[in-house]
């Protein structure tokens, strides 16, 4: 019968148009289903590490459901990795899980945990660490918050230092976003339970107009429900999250942690403080020169000069923040700088002269009592001829012990494990983040649970 069915629409064509128009119309119901379904839960194509078990104590419930993009808004940025930057490769620094080259024969405890990471690596290494996560399901239907795989940061640096038009620096960016607004699970709540992690500062992504640095990512319509977690967030966007530079520091187990918590308090400290950082010559008045001349007439502070690379590699900077109790920490290129991060891993207490440095930034990571872990000096004090040493030997005894304590025992928080790791009792700045981002989304979404 089915043969003979055949025959017949074979031998006429137009007996056949129903039954062509039926497998059409078929054909296009499911493609228009699968551009509203959610996608597969694998990340990617090349998943580094196995997914660890969950305890159900310890994901309480919440879950985190992974996007799988088109690869080209994330792993095929990583293959082409020495194309981002116009003047050198940062294949090395992409290496790794994001963690980078690991350090040949460092000189501090534990050896395998070190690595040259770069300071924009966050977005891969937070994927990375995603993929192992116990707390993920593959059942968006399961899931408190979903975490959008993009990385931003990598997209746009390849146009932010060549004369590409703003269309260039836009176009990834807004294909995700056409592609995001076809998810249902995207439309659902308005983007209000998604999240990003972007491996630059936020001014990189809030260009106002065509003439403007960077890409809008962050200004358009589309994003203003997101969470996106950031090196540095702005102060007037409360879905900015600030979230720790990466160090080159990345422990697998916790007693790893403790052996390098113990190394940092049992530390001699031969300098009052130190500053790593270059002077800024083009800058009439430059502040960091001011910082130079009183390191240096102080007899008291040692220096090191990072132009020209020489802070690269995190050697010449640890050393000296390990061998200093306070470190200066003026504000960069922006109000942050990864230097903040490294001393406090080199348990080494910061001093600070903007409040945008770190104060309004971090809240999820450090102290929320400034002066526990920090010193403040306002920069006009400083140019009104302030001593920075005289303030710091004025600190009392038992201040100066407590807040040494503080600093070591925050390292945790401001550090990201290797993606290897098994910790069972550390909560890093990934584990933060992520508590974080839930408790964000439990709060809006579902205020009653």
């Amino acid at each position: 019968m089915a043969e003979a069915t055949s025959a017949a629409a074979a031998a006429s064509p137009i007996a056949a148009r129903p039954l062509l128009l039926s497998l059409l119309a078929f054909q296009i119901f499911m493609l228009a289903l699968l551009r509203v379904a959610p996608p597969a839960a694998h990340l990617l194509s090349w998943p580094l590490f196995p997914k660890l078990p969950a305890a159900p104590s310890t994901c309480n419930g919440s879950l985190v459901y992974v996007y799988n993009l088109p690869t080209q808004f994330n792993s095929d940025l990583i293959k082409n990795c020495s194309t981002i930057n116009p003047w050198v490769s940062i294949c090395p620094s992409l290496s790794n899980a994001g963690m980078g080259v690991a350090l040949k024969d460092p000189p501090w405890p534990p050896s395998e945990a070190w690595y040259a990471t770069d300071q924009f690596a966050t977005e891969v290494i937070f994927h990375n660490r995603l993929q192992r996560y116990p707390c993920t399901t593959d059942d968006p239907e399961l899931a408190t918050a979903f975490f959008v795989p993009f990385y931003a940061g990598l997209a746009v640096f390849r146009h932010l230092f060549v004369p590409d038009a703003v269309q260039q620096r836009d176009e990834l960016s807004n294909q995700l976003l056409e592609w995001l607004s076809r998810q249902y699970y995207w439309r659902r709540n308005g983007g209000w339970d998604h999240f990003f992690v972007i491996g630059r500062i936020t001014w990189d992504f809030r260009r106002l107009d065509d003439t403007g640095w960077g890409s809008s990512f962050l200004q358009l319509q589309a994003m203003q429900n997101t969470t996106r977690l950031l090196i540095e967030r702005s102060p007037w966007d409360d879905q900015d999250i600030g979230i720790p530079y990466p160090t080159s520091f990345h422990p697998r187990q916790d007693e790893d942690v403790r052996q390098w918590q113990d190394y940092v308090r049992n530390r001699t400290r031969s300098n009052l403080f130190g500053y790593a950082g270059g002077p800024r010559k083009q800058f009439s008045n430059d502040f960091r020169q001011i910082l130079l001349q009183q390191c240096d007439e102080s007899g008291s502070c040692k220096a090191l000069d990072c132009s020209n690379g020489k802070c690269d590699h995190p050697k010449p900077v640890m050393d000296l923040f390990l061998d200093s109790t306070f470190c200066l920490q003026p504000r960069g290129d922006s109000f942050t700088r990864r230097s903040t991060f490294d001393a406090l891993l080199a348990g080494c207490i910061p001093v600070f002269f903007w409040t945008q440095s770190a104060y309004i930034q971090y809240y999820w990571h450090l102290p929320a009592d400034p002066s526990s872990y920090s010193i403040f000096i306002s920069k006009d004090a400083i140019k009104n001829g302030t001593s920075i040493k005289q303030v710091l030997l004025d600190l009392p005894e038992d201040k100066l012990t407590a807040m040494q304590s503080t600093v070591a025992e925050l390292i945790p928080s401001i550090i990201y494990a290797n993606p290897q790791s098994s910790f069972t009792k550390t909560a890093d700045a990934f584990d933060l983040a992520i508590k974080g981002v839930v408790n964000r989304v439990t709060a809006r979404l579902y205020p009653s649970t």
